[in-house]
Formats: structure tokens, C-alpha cells, sequence
């Protein structure tokens, strides 16, 4: 990465980490916002029938109506579902159309999810519906637009994708500072229209400090993009504006072959670094032949199960709070906040993960140089530790929300946060890492899509939870906790296959 660029480098990751952390995965603070939807009275006449339609409006009036809960559990269930499955569609528009189209159809989906939640009420509650999936599908775009940045910074380019995805999880404290500020007096209408306004920030970052096209990896000598297309002496001028002496341009004029040849020499150097043996044949792999190996569906199950899970957790949340808590709505509001506070932490806990198979894929591929074996089996080999390591946190915390303490449930909170800070980081950088990068748009689509079917489930199960099972969902738990287990097999075989390739340099991946 040329010094000259890292200004504009740095101004592009801060901002769209910025984007990701304030706007892209908020859905998943929906916990926050269904206690002010009931708060609200939305789908109160649902509650007739219960004898709750005439209690005032407040969370200890609305908590405990089964009718209201399957409600809002609906809504969530088909949000978390276009959040997947529309990844598919528009990761194809992301690699056909490049990235200035994908954001500017991420702003219209964002503007209008808000503005319709800004202006529904209680009595149009069914808008939510509409606006909570064009919210998600907004989010996940500004997510997918903003991954490719991590191909601005060369080595650190899984620890830049977990980052993002770990930002994408704090965003759902987005709807916890809606409840708070709720509480103090800010309409629910005043905090959408404040997010749709934000929709200038996102317009900014499109024209100013995004390419148009796609960040290629590895990043070849002179790459321009944003502020250097728009305004082409920008760099220039700063730099005439922070100079001492009058004559820095003209040696930075003299300078400019020499760089260009350091450029060239880096280029050239992080392109052999990525392409050792069998690479060439892995970026020649059709996308057909991807979605049909074993490697794919392995990971397929693993996300599907995982995600399933996490689902089930946010969407009956509310619910599971009220009957640990006795229908008491301080202490449901007391754990709510703290849900929504550990999730803030989401974007501290995955950097940590792509750290981890950074380090792992640099140690790998210098082994790889050494032994003259593919160093493509060797990157994805830095990746399995990662994949039972969020294993293993799924495991654990499927164990801890198992458990009717009330008081446990803190510790569930944190390990829910860094195992779906790790399932969504590890999940990208898997992707990345497996399969041709000219795929990398399709098959992230593709994968979430699928999930996302698998994902339907989660409404069943909170049918089968309110009704046959009484509102005990141990028997769910049990069944979903036997699935996490037989995702450790994913890790197990990908390492054997890393390994068999590994030994043979002329195999293809």
C-alpha cells in the first residue's frame, strides 16, 4: 500500500466502519425496539382476547400476550430471512453492476425503511411488515459494498472483514439508544427521521470515498478511486498545504519513477505471495463448480445451523425475559438494555478472529514458500481453527440460555455477542479464503440465501415454544444444541482436505 494513499485508505475504512456501526445490521437490536412497539400499543388489539386490550399502554400491559408476541415475531422472522436470502440477488448486482449501483440502491431501500417506520402508528402497525425488510436488505448492502475494503491493506485483509462484520453486529445498539432516548421523551418518529436523514452521509461516502468498479486484490500500482478520480490534485494540494519547503512538489515529481518502480516490485511481490501453487487453477474454478463441492455445502450447514439459532435467541428474547422475569417489566427492561449494551461489543470481538487467521495464514503460506506446496490449501487451512472456535462459542452459549436462571442470562449475552461476531467474520473470510474472489459476491449471496430458508424455521419453533411446549423451549434447545454439535465436522474435514492438498503441490483446490 503506497504512503501517498494511506490518507484516503484510512478515510475510507473509518467511514465505512462508521456506516457499518451506525447503520448496517441494526435489525438485530429488535429486542429495543419491540419493547417501544408495545410500549407504542402496536398490535394491541391482538390482546382482546386476552383481556388486555384495555390496559394502558405500557410494557407490563402488553409483555405477556401471546397473540402480540407471535406478532412481532413474524415480523422479525421474515426480516432476518430477506437479510439472507436477498444477498443472493443483490450480490449478483454488487458483481454485475459494481459498487456505486449497489449503494445507491442500499440508500433507497434504507430511506424508504425509515420514513415508514417514521410515520407508522399503532393503527398501521402492519407497515412494519414492509419496513423492516427493506431496512435489512439496505444494511446488508452497505455491509457487502464496504467488505471490499479490506483489499485496500494487503496482509491485514481478514482482520479489515471481521472487523466490518463485527461492526455490522454493534449496530443493532442502534435501537437501544432509540429505547433510551424513547424514554426520555424522543419520539420514535424523531429517531427515523434523523436516521433517514443520515441518508446524505452514505451519498457522500459513494461519490467521495468508494470506487465505482470494484477494489481489486491483490491492489495493483496507481490504483485510484473516489477523492482521486473526483478531485485529481486533492493529494497535491495537501500536501503543497503541510509542506515546508517550496520545492517538495518538484522532488516529489523526480521521485515519482522511483516510486512507481517500488509499486510495481510491491505489486508483483503480493501477487506471488497470493498465487502460489494451485491458485491459478482456483481463480479458473467456474462458480458452478463451487457451489457443488463438498466444501461449500459443509459450510452451508455450519452457518445454517448456527444462524438458525442466534435467530430463534433474538426473536423470542422478549419472550424468554417476561417468563424468567415473572411479567415483571423493570427487570425485562433492566436485561433488554443489557442485550442490546453487549452487542455494542460485537465490533471489539471479531477483529480478534481475523487477527487470529491472519497470523495463522502468513505463518502457513511462508511454510508453503518453503516446502513448495500450495499455498492456497495453506491460506485456507489459517481459517479452521476459527471455524471450531465459533463452534465451540455457539456450543456454550446455546448451554447458558438452556439454563431458567434469570441472573445466567448475563453470561449468555456475552457469549451470544462473540460467537455471532465470529460466525458472520469467519463465514466472509472463509469465502474469500476457499473460493475465487470473482465469485466472492455470488457465492456470499448464495450462502446467506440458503441459510436464510433454513432460517424460516425459527417461527415454527416459537409456535411450538408458546404452544405444546408451554412456553419451555428445553426441548428446542436440546434438538438445536445436538445440531451445533455435528458442525464441528466442518473444521475436521476442511483441515483433513487443506492438509491432502498441502502435501501435493500440483492439486487443485
Amino acid at each position: 500500500m503506497a504512503g501517498k494513499d494511506l490518507p484516503l485508505h484510512l478515510a475510507t475504512l473509518l467511514t465505512g466502519l462508521l456506516e457499518c456501526l451506525g447503520f448496517a445490521g441494526v435489525l438485530f437490536g429488535w429486542t429495543s425496539l419491540v419493547f417501544v412497539f408495545k410500549t407504542e400499543g402496536y398490535f394491541a388489539e391482538l390482546c382482546a382476547q386476552d383481556g388486555l386490550h384495555n390496559a394502558s399502554h405500557n410494557a407490563t400491559g402488553q409483555l405477556g400476550c401471546k397473540a402480540q408476541d407471535e406478532r412481532f415475531s413474524l415480523i422479525f422472522t421474515l426480516a432476518s430471512f430477506m437479510n439472507n436470502f436477498m444477498t443472493f440477488p443483490i450480490g449478483y448486482v454488487f458483481d454485475r453492476f459494481k459498487t456505486t449501483v449497489a449503494r445507491l440502491l442500499a440508500i433507497c431501500f434504507y430511506t424508504c425503511a425509515t420514513l415508514t417506520i417514521a410515520f407508522a402508528s399503532a393503527d398501521s402497525a402492519m407497515l412494519l411488515f414492509l419496513a423492516m425488510p427493506m431496512l435489512t436488505v439496505g444494511g446488508i448492502l452497505f455491509l457487502i459494498t464496504n467488505l471490499q475494503i479490506g483489499n485496500l491493506f494487503g496482509k491485514h485483509r481478514s482482520t479489515i472483514i471481521t472487523l466490518y462484520n463485527g461492526a455490522f453486529d454493534s449496530s443493532s445498539a442502534v435501537f437501544l439508544i432509540i429505547k433510551l432516548l424513547y424514554e426520555q421523551g424522543i419520539s420514535l418518529r424523531a429517531s427515523f427521521l434523523f436516521l433517514s436523514v443520515c441518508n446524505i452521509w452514505h451519498i457522500g461516502r459513494t461519490l467521495l470515498l468508494m470506487p465505482q468498479g470494484h477494489i481489486p486484490y491483490p491492489l495493483p500500482p496507481n490504483y485510484s478511486y473516489g477523492l482521486a478520480i473526483v478531485f485529481p490534485n486533492w493529494k497535491n494540494e495537501t500536501q503543497s498545504l503541510c509542506s515546508r519547503f517550496g520545492n517538495r512538489k518538484e522532488k516529489k515529481k523526480t521521485a515519482e519513477p522511483e516510486i512507481k518502480e517500488l509499486q510495481s516490485k510491491e505489486f508483483l511481490t503480493s501477487k506471488e505471495e497470493s498465487q502460489g501453487p494451485g491458485q491459478q487453477e482456483q481463480e479458473q474454478r467456474s462458480f458452478r463448480s463451487c457451489v457443488l463441492s463438498r466444501c461449500f455445502a459443509l459450510h452451508l450447514v455450519w452457518l445454517s445451523v448456527m444462524q438458525l439459532w442466534h435467530y430463534l435467541f433474538i426473536g423470542t428474547l422478549n419472550s424468554l425475559l417476561t417468563n424468567l422475569a415473572g411479567g415483571d417489566s423493570m427487570q425485562v427492561s433492566t436485561y433488554t438494555n443489557a442485550f442490546a449494551i453487549t452487542q455494542f461489543f460485537g465490533v471489539l470481538c471479531a477483529p480478534w478472529n481475523g487477527l487470529l487467521m491472519d497470523r495463522l495464514k502468513q505463518k502457513y503460506q511462508k511454510e508453503a514458500q518453503k516446502t513448495g506446496s500450495s499455498s492456497s490449501a495453506a491460506a485456507v487451512c489459517s481459517v479452521v481453527p476459527s471455524l471450531a472456535l465459533t463452534s465451540l462459542l455457539c456450543l456454550g452459549f446455546t448451554l447458558c440460555a438452556s439454563v431458567r436462571i434469570l441472573q445466567l442470562q448475563y453470561v449468555t449475552f456475552i457469549l451470544q455477542v462473540v460467537s455471532r461476531s465470529f460466525l458472520y467474520g469467519c463465514n466472509a473470510a472463509f469465502l474469500t479464503l476457499a473460493f475465487p474472489s470473482a465469485h466472492f459476491g455470488k457465492l456470499f449471496g448464495l450462502v446467506m440465501a440458503l441459510s436464510a430458508i433454513v432460517s424460516l424455521l425459527q417461527f415454527p419453533m416459537f409456535i411450538l415454544i408458546k404452544g405444546p411446549l408451554h412456553n419451555d423451549p428445553l426441548q428446542v434447545n436440546m434438538w438445536l444444541l445436538l445440531a451445533i454439535l455435528l458442525t464441528f465436522a466442518h473444521p475436521f474435514l476442511v483441515y483433513r482436505e487443506c492438509h491432502a492438498k498441502k502435501a501435493t503441490p500440483s492439486a487443485t483446490t
